[in-house]
């Protein structure tokens, strides 16, 4: 059986712009992960003083662990982005876009104060295939 993922615009909402959509159908799913939430932190460096390169690092950290589940970007349906500073979306959006590309998760991005002091955001996410 093959998995199918559907973004949801319900025509009652403002149109979803962007890499996301309001809501996600996922039918025909065999497995599924959670990834826990993911900081900009790499065993081998410091963490990046700057927001772009903390964001890239902690999307691929996202990647890394769905890849050990043999999946990808694709299989993406919900992702929830925790920003330590509102001043941060514009350049979060654009990262976001970058990894994305075409897919439309379900997203939610919460202003929030993260665990560490250096980290500038935290991402977790659910995968399906």
């Amino acid at each position: 059986m093959t998995y199918s993922i559907q973004a949801l615009d319900p025509p009652v909402l403002p149109k979803a712009t962007g890499t996301y959509t309001h809501g996600t159908l996922v039918t025909g799913v065999r497995r599924t992960v959670f990834v826990s939430g993911q900081v900009p932190w790499d065993r081998h460096e410091p963490v990046p003083p700057d927001f772009a390169d903390q964001c890239r690092l902690t999307w691929r950290n996202v990647l890394a662990v769905l890849a050990e589940a043999d999946m990808g970007v694709g299989n993406l349906a919900s992702v929830r982005i925790f920003l330590a500073d509102r001043a941060y979306r514009t350049i979060n959006g654009r990262i976001r876009e970058e990894v994305l590309g075409d897919h439309r998760p379900a997203v939610t991005i919460i202003i929030a104060d993260i665990y560490a002091e250096e980290w500038l955001l935290e991402i977790e996410a659910i995968a399906v295939a």
